[in-house]
């Protein structure tokens, strides 16, 4: 091979090997072959630039670390040099932080699930609190929480414009003792528009079905070292949560300003209980207060006493469905309806059924299915509260409410329930013997919205792939960049004010999501 052939081969095959040609210094080489050169890195340049190794920060380390000590042995040193190498070294130290964090940071979302699987019911004091846009924060509110996990709860308003308001769902009945007017108001248990905020077991079940979820940071959220998770929900704008390094659960949520107010909710104490007390979750009416009854419902003890309220012998299910159990029979005596209802951890069912009265009508949103070759509406979720669906308690307008309701041999039925929609049919073919049939033609959803706007679900997956990449990418660069500053002779204040500047741009990059120009 001729020599200058076997030169530009070498020095290919050294920049392919991310080391720095040894002809490259030769400044006596051919003009030809400097042209080839000079070509050769211009070409090497479109490539994607290498990853440095996992063990890139602590070489990094090391190197700077052994050029501080060979600067000091120098008899001729200057000071400049060894401030320069003690500022690389703490950045390329907080580098290795950071890279270890990329590392070692758990998949959070499935870290929060099982954490939370352990966790029977918890005692806490949460803290809401306001900012405007001037950054003027106000407490609105700090409430003491008890909740267990199958949705029970007792929370009391110990500061703000309710103080005192206390509010009980304990499964069977739902009150609030209302201090201020005297007041004990009685609810249905289900279904329950209010819950209350920053429950835990929702919190994790609507990061779970966020489109991402992003550890942007560390910081302490109620004194306890936690990480900076960004949410982007399916609907809605992004927020952030504080979740505790050592519990792996929320202590901390932040939502994005809006409308020039931002709300942080946060957990200031919190522990974990085998139970709620019993004495919180039994009702009662304090003595002078008055008992304010908007529940029309009644327990019963069996469906034959049922049978003799209403009128009628009520349907049950041939087998209960996997995982549930039966929690309780009720009756509407008013309006002749039968209430069953089935509980499965943080799940609930109720069939209703009464007499049919009146013109049968879909709910127009609704999708149709078959039962016995009649019409079965599907609502998922509930929107309107058609036929027994409207006598049987006020469902429409919660998002995570479905049914299935039909007419049968003068009867009318709804399964509804906070679950699946798999679970509902399941109770509907138990009830009908195997009967319901879903809709069979390609699209189920017979309305269209007038406005349908394109999202490329493609483009976010690729997005979340390569975030760690990029961030990885612009330690890298950043970590060559000091580098080549310490190797400058220039001030140390200049040095300093671009080192600032740089890291400033990259975070900024790293968390708007804009590229430093």
């Amino acid at each position: 091979m001729h020599d200058n052939e076997r030169r530009l081969s070498d020095y290919i095959d050294q920049l392919n090997a991310e080391k720095k040609p040894k002809d490259h210094e030769h400044l006596g080489a051919d003009p030809e072959l400097q042209k080839l050169f000079h070509t050769a890195r211009l070409v090497r340049s479109l490539r994607e630039p290498a990853m440095p190794e996992r063990d890139f920060p602590a070489k990094l380390v090391r190197a700077v670390t052994d050029q501080l000590v060979q600067t000091k042995q120098k008899k001729k040193k200057r000071a400049w040099m060894a401030s320069i190498a003690g500022i690389a070294a703490m950045l390329a130290l907080s580098l290795l932080i950071h890279f270890a964090s990329l590392f070692d940071h758990p998949n959070i979302v499935k870290a929060m699930e099982k954490a939370f699987q352990d966790v029977n019911a918890y005692h806490g004091f949460l803290e809401i609190v306001e900012t405007n846009a001037q950054g003027k924060t106000t407490t609105q509110a700090k409430l003491e929480i008890w909740a267990d996990k199958h949705g029970r709860y007792y929370i009391q308003e110990l500061e703000g414009s309710n103080k005192g308001l206390i509010t009980v769902n304990n499964g069977q009945t739902k009150w609030q003792i209302r201090p201020s007017e005297k007041q004990v108001h009685r609810f249905p248990a289900f279904p329950d528009p209010y819950r209350f905020a920053f429950e835990l077991g929702n919190e994790i079940k609507g990061i779970k079905q966020a489109i991402s979820t992003n550890i942007i940071g560390e910081e302490k959220a109620a004194n306890r070292p936690s990480w900076i998770v960004e949410v982007t929900p399916q609907g809605g704008e992004p927020y952030r949560i504080w979740i505790d390094k050592e519990t792996r659960l929320p202590l901390q949520k932040q939502y994005a300003m809006q409308h020039g107010i931002q709300y942080k909710m946060t957990y200031t104490k919190i522990e974990w209980n085998h139970a709620i007390p019993e004495k919180l979750l039994t009702y009662h009416v304090p003595k002078g207060f008055q008992e304010v009854n908007q529940n029309s419902e009644q327990i019963v003890t069996n469906i034959d006493e049922a049978k003799e309220a209403v009128g009628f012998l009520p349907d049950t299910v041939s087998q209960i469905p996997s995982g549930y159990v039966q929690d309780r029979i009720a009756i509407i005596p008013d309006k002749k309806l039968v209430k069953l209802y089935y509980r499965a951890l943080d799940k609930e069912i109720v069939i209703i059924q009464g007499k049919a009265i009146g013109e049968w009508k879909l709910a127009p949103t609704a999708m149709v299915g078959k039962i016995h070759h009649q019409t079965a509406e599907i609502q998922s979720p509930v929107v309107e509260e058609s036929g027994v669906i409207g006598a049987g308690g006020p469902y429409a307008g919660l998002t995570d409410l479905h049914s299935i309701r039909w007419r049968q041999n003068g009867f009318e039925y709804a399964v509804i329930g906070h679950a699946s929609l798999g679970d509902l049919i399941a109770f509907t073919k138990e009830l009908t013997n195997g009967a319901f049939e879903m809709p069979t033609h390609k699209d189920p959803f017979p309305f269209k919205p007038k406005v349908e706007v394109p999202v490329d679900l493609e483009r976010e997956k690729n997005d979340q792939k390569t975030s760690m990449l990029e961030v990885r990418l612009g330690n890298w660069i950043l970590c060559l960049w000091l580098k080549y500053l310490s190797a400058c002779k220039c001030p140390l204040e200049a040095l300093l004010e671009i080192t600032r500047f740089t890291m400033k741009t990259c975070a900024l990059s790293k968390t708007t999501g804009r590229r430093p120009s």
